[in-house]
């Protein structure tokens, strides 16, 4: 049985150098102390809910106190969602 031919593989060339591209990085440092400050808004929104039996925060929503708190909760994971 004949020998088959052996190709020649051709030299490696390096990728021409390309100049590099600026990344832009926007500030994000106010995303970490809205996050918490969202976070503990909520916490203490429910908190002195039931600690007042429903008096404080907003009287007239009742329960839905705890809604509104968990709305900024909510809200502090929405901006969590910005940070890099």
């Amino acid at each position: 049985m004949p020998k088959s031919r052996i190709r020649k593989k051709a030299d490696f060339t390096p990728p021409s150098a390309k100049q590099a591209t600026s990344i832009k990085l926007t500030n994000r440092s106010w995303v970490a102390p809205v996050m918490l400050a969202l976070f503990l808004l909520g916490l203490a929104w429910i908190v002195v809910f039931y600690v007042t039996d429903g008096s404080l925060p907003i009287d007239a929503l009742g329960n839905w106190n705890i809604v509104v708190g968990f709305g900024f909760i909510a809200g502090g994971f929405a901006v969590s969602t910005q940070w890099k």
